[in-house]
Order: C-alpha cells, then sequence, then structure tokens
C-alpha cells in the first residue's frame, strides 16, 4: 500500500478542533433536527469525516441499532474509530470508501441514508441521489446537506474583479464554470424527486464565516481543505495561479482594510421520504404542484474566526500560493 497523504494527515489533526465548530456542526445540526428513527434501525452515513453526526445519532438509537459510516480520507476514519472506542466494530462500522457514487450495498437495506457535507465530494452528485434512494428501505428516509448556490459570493466576486482587470478571459470562463456547479435548493429538491423519492422537505439557512485579514481567510482550515485546491485549479498553474492570488490578496486587504472579511454560507438540507411500496409513483413535480416548500432561517453572523494552523513563510507573499505538489492517494485496504 502507498504512503497516505500528508495533507489528509495534517487535516485529520485540526478536523474537531478547526473545521467541525465552524462548518460541519452547522450544517449536522440541521441534519439531525427532527430525526426519527425506528426500533433496531440501520443507517447508513456516506461523509462521516470524523464521526459527526454519526455518534451524535447513535446515542438516539436502541441498543440494537447501528450505523455504517463510509468516507474515503483514512486519517479522518482512525479519528472517527477513537472517538467511537469500544462501540466502534460493535454498533458503528467505519469504512474507508472512494469517492464514487456507486454504493456496495444492496437494494432495500437501511432505515435511514444521511449525508453531511458529503454530497458534493462525491464523482456524480445527482447519482449519487439515485444510489441513496435505491440502498433505502420502503418506508425509509433520506437526509443531506451541502452548501448551495451563494456561499462564498463575496471571495468571487473579488475573484471576477481581479480577472476583468487582468484580461484573464479564459481563467474568468472556468470560474463561472466552477461556481456554476454548485446547485441551488431547487436543483438538489429535483434529484430527489428524480430518484423517485417523496414528501421532500427544504430547509435553508444562511450564515457568515468572519476572517481578520485575507492571509487567515487563506490559512484558515476550513478554506485550505475545502474549495482552496479548486480555486487554485480554475487560476491555472505556476506563476499565472501565483499571480491572480497575489492580486486577490491584495484586493481584499484592500477593500475591507482592519475590518473582518464576511464570506456567506448558505447551507441547505434536504429530507425525503422512499415510498411505502416498490413501484409506488413519486409525488408529482413542483411544477405542476406548486412551489417548493422551503424554510428560510437566518442565523446570527458567526462572530469566531477560524484560526491559521500554518503561519506564511517570511520569503515572498506570492509563495504563500504555490501549488503543493500532488500526491498519489490510495484507499486504504
Amino acid at each position: 500500500m502507498k504512503k497516505r497523504s500528508h495533507r489528509h494527515e495534517k487535516m485529520a489533526r485540526v478536523y474537531d478542533d478547526e473545521i467541525l465548530p465552524v462548518w460541519s456542526m452547522r450544517f449536522g445540526r440541521m441534519l439531525l433536527r427532527g430525526l426519527d428513527l425506528p426500533k433496531k434501525a440501520m443507517v447508513l452515513d456516506v461523509g462521516c469525516g470524523t464521526g459527526y453526526p454519526s455518534l451524535e445519532l447513535l446515542k438516539k438509537m436502541d441498543s440494537l441499532g447501528r450505523i455504517i459510516a463510509l468516507d474515503p480520507i483514512g486519517p479522518l476514519l482512525d479519528v472517527a474509530r477513537k472517538k467511537a472506542a469500544e462501540l466502534a466494530g460493535r454498533r458503528i462500522f467505519f469504512r474507508s470508501e472512494p469517492p464514487t457514487a456507486k454504493l456496495a450495498f444492496a437494494d432495500d437495506v437501511y432505515d435511514l441514508v444521511i449525508s453531511n457535507l458529503g454530497l458534493l465530494l462525491l464523482d456524480d452528485p445527482r447519482l449519487a441521489v439515485k444510489e441513496f434512494a435505491r440502498v433505502t428501505k420502503p418506508g425509509g428516509r433520506i437526509a443531506v446537506t451541502l452548501p448551495l448556490a451563494g456561499t462564498y459570493n463575496e471571495f468571487y466576486d473579488i475573484y471576477r474583479e481581479v480577472l476583468t482587470k487582468n484580461d484573464q478571459e479564459e481563467v474568468l470562463v472556468r470560474l463561472e464554470k466552477h461556481i456554476a456547479r454548485t446547485p441551488d435548493a431547487e436543483q438538489v429538491a429535483s434529484w430527489l424527486e428524480e430518484a423517485g423519492l417523496e414528501a421532500v422537505e427544504v430547509e435553508v439557512e444562511q450564515f457568515t464565516l468572519l476572517f481578520k485579514s485575507s492571509r487567515e481567510f487563506f490559512f484558515s482550515p476550513v478554506i485550505e481543505f475545502g474549495p482552496l485546491s479548486e480555486w487554485k485549479e480554475v487560476g491555472g498553474k505556476g506563476q499565472e495561479m501565483q499571480e491572480i492570488f497575489w492580486h486577490i490578496k491584495e484586493a481584499i486587504d484592500a477593500y475591507f482594510g482592519s475590518r473582518a472579511f464576511e464570506v456567506t454560507v448558505k447551507a441547505g438540507c434536504f429530507r425525503a421520504k422512499k415510498p411505502e411500496r416498490v413501484g409506488e409513483p413519486a409525488q408529482l413535480p413542483r411544477s405542476l404542484t406548486g412551489p417548493m416548500p422551503a424554510v428560510e432561517r437566518h442565523a446570527q453572523p458567526e462572530h469566531r474566526t477560524p484560526t491559521p494552523i500554518l503561519e506564511p513563510p517570511a520569503s515572498s507573499l506570492r509563495d504563500d500560493f504555490k501549488l503543493e505538489e500532488e500526491e498519489e492517494e490510495e484507499r486504504e485496504d
């Protein structure tokens, strides 16, 4: 087996302290609200990370309930197993799986399938939803959370402006394609309906993340181990990418000065039910039955500023954005 990714090892060391409180828990609390489980429930968690919210859900289950928790990142699973302690391998079972939409389970197995922020990490989110529906028992439920269109808008506005000022038309096209890949609430709800699910519920909350400076923004774990690698990929390679991010960094500090850089997050939670009988038609599309039921919640601004885990080097600031050499990864045996 090849050496595990140093990046993932580093991520696992800081995840529970720096990413979970300001990011994953915000979404996970939405997912856990109102979940009603039968006795002896079988639960599948896709993208379990370090065990949240699976371990919270386990506390609400009876002693005969079981959870299968999947994640492609081995070091995160190591943390999850330590937190589960003696329950690991008895009531909750952690498995390393590649980020493919296809699930290696039979049809109609689980009473509940959940995914907290895991859906957009899979290679085909739309197909993944169909897989979630396939492995769910008739009458069972599916609950997923994910960031929606509108998330990081403040950053994207600055990114666009920098590209426009520097005549980077090709990069601008790539940026718009990248932004368009994040779905809105209507799109995600349509995925659930296309998968044959019914009683689709949609809940949306908006909150903000605050950063003292551009440097803290780029070096905060929630950004560094989140969207930063894709943002860099949009910018290109080598010197071209470094120059673009240098200008973005300068623009953030110029616009916000001593004020915090506020970034909006639109968090979506989607719940649905698999029809009771195999072959039972799902409800009609909302275009025929009326507007999508949605709950908009606007939380108070998040006043905790993520703490950077890396000190920027003393050399040129441009060096902050040099691409790290990609390490080949392979899932654990």
